[in-house]
């Protein structure tokens, strides 16, 4: 497999300084890639560069932890039963008992290797239906997909849907469905309104992103899911809240008496904050690790200090970078960052099935959350 040389020596000349490693083994490594146009990484190489993506990751404000995740070399999975035994391993080790851990679970590059079709490792179905849509409108393709190829859900608001799996570019797709055991899940109530548990929410411990393709050095991984854990307005102020997902501000209101009548009355963002209050509170009794968007905050300081100490400089999508609750409370709000790619990253990819979402869904956001 040829490689992008160009990238590749200045992947190797940038980790290698970081790494603080002999100038004869860059040299080595450099001539070898001039003499043979391409080259595959070494653990060392996968390992830091998979740390390197997460810190140029432009709209995650989780990065002051980036050279904290874990390698899990799969390059050498092949078979459907290699390829998903490496994916139940990353989620049983992520999860970890609700003590969350940052894993990439890197396989096999180009088309030689798998393609994972799914989002998320873990997420809920959505089921289109003539009362409306059950489940979560984001998954409404992709149900749709592994509904398609033999899988069929309970239709509850919370299925979690299965893998959906191709060992390479020209081979069918496969359905795995996942170990209940392996999917820890926490239950949404509110330390002063216990009257919201009874809307039954729950979701997910750990967001295992899937469907982003890793950039090291000119070598392209199809596959590389990974994660870091939640922040909680990605749960209360984004999966619940949004009018595309599951839209539950205005019962939210109701439960907990605001007047919904009048907008001025700014029911939507009582019922917001206190929403953000239940997961942060609920995933708290449940031991699960998440952080709070003005903690994020105050960690993305340190990281930008540190990179600034580094000599690097700190890029980013302001408009991801700052939280959808009170945004102005942090700093980030008052400050503006070059959004430019640096590489190695990790990218959206063109999806192998038609989405067809019956309500707009905004693709994207930050990648370890």
């Amino acid at each position: 497999m040829s490689v992008n040389t160009e990238e590749a020596i200045e992947f190797l000349t940038k980790s290698y300084a970081e790494l603080k490693k002999d100038a004869t083994e860059l040299q080595n490594r450099m001539d070898t890639i001039a003499q043979t146009g391409t080259y595959a990484h070494t653990l060392e190489e996968l390992t830091i560069g998979a740390k390197m993506a997460w810190r140029n990751s432009n709209r995650c404000v989780g990065r002051l932890f980036w050279d904290r995740i874990q390698v899990i070399d799969a390059r050498e999975a092949a078979t459907v039963a290699e390829i998903q035994e490496a994916l139940f391993t990353h989620i049983e080790k992520a999860t970890n008992g609700g003590q969350i851990r940052p894993f990439i679970t890197i396989f096999k590059p180009g088309n030689e290797g798998p393609r994972i079709w799914n989002h998320q490792l873990i997420r809920y179905a959505g089921y289109a239906s003539e009362q409306g849509i059950i489940g979560d409108p984001a998954s409404v393709s992709f149900t749709e997909v592994c509904e398609k190829l033999g899988w069929r859900g309970a239709r509850t608001a919370f299925d979690i849907l299965p893998l959906v799996i191709q060992e390479n570019a020209d081979a069918a797709p496969i359905v795995i469905e996942i170990p209940p055991e392996l999917v820890l899940e926490v239950p949404i109530s509110h330390p002063d309104f216990p009257q919201i548990a009874e809307l039954g929410l729950r979701w997910y411990a750990v967001p295992i992103i899937s469907e982003m393709k890793l950039e090291i050095g000119g070598i392209t991984y199809q596959a590389a899911p990974f994660n870091g854990w939640y922040m909680e307005t990605e749960i209360g102020a984004r999966n619940f809240a949004d009018e595309g997902r599951y839209n539950k501000l205005a019962v939210i209101a109701e439960k907990i008496g605001l007047n919904t009548k009048r907008l001025d009355s700014l029911w939507k963002d009582r019922a917001l904050v206190e929403l953000n209050v239940a997961v942060i509170d609920s995933y708290h009794k449940a031991k699960v690790q998440i952080v709070d968007h003005h903690t994020a905050a105050r960690q993305f300081g340190q990281f930008e200090t540190n990179e600034q100490a580094a000599g690097r400089e700190v890029t980013g999508e302001w408009a991801w970078l700052i939280p959808p609750v009170s945004p102005a409370t942090t700093h980030m709000f008052h400050r503006r960052y070059p959004n430019k790619i640096v590489k190695p990253n990790f990218f959206y990819q063109e999806s192998p099935f038609e989405r067809t979402e019956i309500t707009p869904v905004r693709r994207g956001g930050c990648p370890f959350h």
